[in-house]
């Protein structure tokens, strides 16, 4: 599905920005404008229904998400227009957030935090750094003395649930220069370290059985890995590298081999396979200086290069085109370790990678660019091609803008990766980044 009827994948010559500059089309045409700013239809098909129910104000699948790729996209193309797009996006933020109840990053305040962060900077203008210090604050005062000891929201320690928070009032803390938010989210993920690394989870996404969480990373043992990690390296504190560690090992003990590289699990996504987990095993390399940290994150790219995905839709990457699970998320794994390593066969395999998925948009009317997608695998004729950041195409649009900037080190510019990604934000190995001295 998606494929233009008009030209073939082999007939196409756009690049990853042009690319980005037509999913920004599809995105446009999903505006609805109101006294309050603007925002985004999941999905501006006449009869089409969004992938997920995610609320419209979301990180997710929603307007911060959208806000993000905007932001991007007026600093890749140099078009202010752009900026118009995020502003108004960013006014309606401003104005709604205190209607949300869910504090979590990817659905709720955290997210739209860091929106409003990153619109104010961007911007210039501090009505919207206003608002994101106003709403982080929020998000603090909802903090709570859960069951058994500890502070949190709702009680989830995974990414999906309260790590997400921690890792949002991180970046808020530092975005901000309000160093209250790093003592709160210190303080909520002692908790978590201090809970067993859980084993078992409900779902990454809708788009995954419940049991392919166990090792993932949305909403698995990765991602809380990964958010231990992330807070030895803030603090120093050996118990949180130590409860990292742990749940490092047990998903070690999930892996299989594949060639020269390894899988965990059937599945290759972000939100719950070799993408995601990646991230953690990088994120323990960032902090430790492990290299065998480093060796299992290129196990998992090789798994993922030797499975033959996407070319070869497989159980781990079918018919989904997504940051969450599909080819977009996978385009972030590469790009980022090629910022970090400087081996050329990562960036060529994101080149390839984004080929494919340039090559699979619909496009033909003159809408812009959108992905046809299953996003549930296992309801696989449901088809649907929404414009959101972790499912539609705001998120494909930055991967492929991330990938453009990708070594261009004569015009090094910053990209906005969220708080879960530990790569570079600059992806350029920093030995180009060098002035040869004369």
């Amino acid at each position: 599905m998606g494929l233009d009827p008009i030209r073939s994948s082999g007939e196409r010559a756009e690049t990853p920005l042009t690319a980005a500059i037509m999913a920004g089309r599809w995105i446009r045409a999903a505006a609805v404008d109101d006294e309050r700013g603007r925002r985004w239809r999941a999905n501006p098909d006449a009869h089409g229904r969004p992938a997920t129910t995610a609320g419209p104000a979301s990180l997710h699948s929603g307007a911060a998400g959208i806000v993000l790729f905007f932001l991007e996209l007026a600093a890749g193309t140099g078009h202010e227009a752009y900026l118009e797009d995020a502003r108004a996006g960013a006014s309606h933020l401003a104005a709604t957030w205190p209607e949300q109840t869910d504090a979590s990053l990817h659905h709720g305040l955290a997210g739209i935090v860091l929106a409003l962060s990153e619109a104010g900077w961007a911007l210039g203008e501090e009505r919207f750094e206003a608002a994101a210090i106003a709403a982080a604050d929020r998000v603090v005062r909802d903090a709570r003395a859960l069951d058994g000891g500890g502070l949190g929201w709702s009680g989830d320690i995974t990414l999906r649930g309260d790590g997400g928070v921690v890792l949002g009032l991180l970046r808020a803390a530092a975005a901000l220069g309000v160093p209250a938010y790093e003592e709160v989210a210190v303080e909520a993920a002692r908790r978590i370290a201090g809970l067993s690394v859980p084993r078992r989870r409900p779902a990454a996404c809708p788009a995954l059985p419940a049991e392919a969480a166990s090792p993932g990373f949305l909403a698995g043992t990765a991602g809380t890995a990964f958010l231990l990690a992330r807070l030895f390296g803030a603090t120093g504190e050996e118990a949180f590298l130590d409860a990292a560690r742990r749940g490092a090992g047990l998903v070690r003990a999930a892996s299989v081999p594949a060639g020269r590289g390894a899988t965990i699990g059937d599945h290759l996504g972000y939100c719950s396979g070799s993408a995601g987990i990646a991230r953690m095993f990088f994120e323990l390399y960032r902090v430790t200086g492990d290299a065998a940290e480093l060796e299992w994150v290129d196990r998992l790219a090789r798994g993922v290069r030797e499975s033959g995905a996407p070319f070869r839709q497989t159980a781990g990457l079918w018919n989904v085109a997504c940051q969450c699970c599909g080819t977009a998320g996978l385009i972030e794994l590469y790009v980022g370790l090629w910022a970090v390593t400087g081996e050329q066969e990562h960036l060529e395999f994101a080149r390839r990678l984004a080929d494919h998925l340039i090559g699979r948009a619909t496009g033909y009317d003159g809408r812009g660019y959108r992905w046809y997608q299953a996003y549930r695998r296992q309801r696989p004729g449901e088809v649907s091609a929404d414009t959101g950041y972790l499912t539609g195409a705001a998120g494909i649009g930055a991967a492929l803008l991330h990938l453009d900037a990708a070594g261009q080190a004569d015009r090094p510019r910053r990209v906005i990766l969220l708080p879960d990604n530990p790569f570079p934000p600059i992806p350029v190995p920093a030995v180009a980044l060098r002035r040869p001295t004369s």
